[in-house]
């Protein structure tokens, strides 16, 4: 989208459907599940506009859940994959809690990744994995958020906004992550840098397995 979608509103219904752009069976590649065997559920839409967002989340359809549990199963087939990603644009613009608890209740491992703007009364088996975006410059994150999240994912680069160092007061785990910039030169430079960061503050590198591998 690279700054190009709609800004859309959080929305507030009973949450028996959901606004999707599609599902599939991939390879988690970054974060805390990084490498696991998943199944992605993008939700449409998202209530912020990233310059660098490399994701399309403005075509999606309404699905109600039960289809939509159906077309995970279909996903799955006979694999044993036990970990759903519910992720965007921003999956907490919508309301994805009567959602989560249908997979936690069909056995499923659930994690969320949020931009961490928008905060809901999820499930406390939910994994949470919040990747603050920056605004006004500083990073733009729910006070819920920072108390409920799991995990955080920031995204560096060496130039621009996005060479802000995280500083968090929290004992959770810190994933930092180059920006992909889409230029093999700046690229370099974002990942020394978010390497420079990593040792000096003691994070987690975190880079995205699934660009190495040419898969969704």
């Amino acid at each position: 989208m690279f700054g190009k979608n709609k800004i859309l509103k959080v929305e507030n219904h009973l949450g028996d459907f959901l606004m999707v752009v599609n599902i599939f069976k991939t390879l988690q590649g970054e974060g805390p599940f990084s490498g696991e065997p998943a199944i992605f559920v993008r939700l449409g839409g998202c209530n912020l506009k990233c310059s660098f967002c490399d994701t399309e989340f403005d075509n999606f359809e309404r699905i109600n859940l039960n289809d939509i549990v159906q077309k995970i199963n279909t996903e799955i087939s006979k694999d044993n994959i036990k970990l759903i990603v519910i992720t965007g644009g921003e999956p907490l613009r919508q309301p994805i809690e009567k959602f989560c608890g249908k997979l936690l209740e069909l056995g499923f491992k659930v994690q969320i990744e949020t931009n961490g703007t928008i905060a809901r009364k999820l499930p406390p088996e939910v994994h949470i994995v919040c990747s603050p975006k920056i605004t006004n410059k500083k990073y733009n994150i729910s006070e819920n958020l920072i108390k409920y999240a799991d995990s955080f994912k920031f995204l560096l680069s060496s130039e621009g906004d996005y060479k802000l160092v995280p500083k968090l007061e929290c004992s959770k785990p810190i994933y930092v992550q180059p920006i992909d910039s889409y230029n093999q030169q700046q690229n370099l430079l974002n990942q020394k840098y978010t390497m420079k960061v990593a040792l000096k503050y003691g994070y987690i590198y975190s880079i995205q397995q699934h660009k190495i591998l040419n898969i969704e």
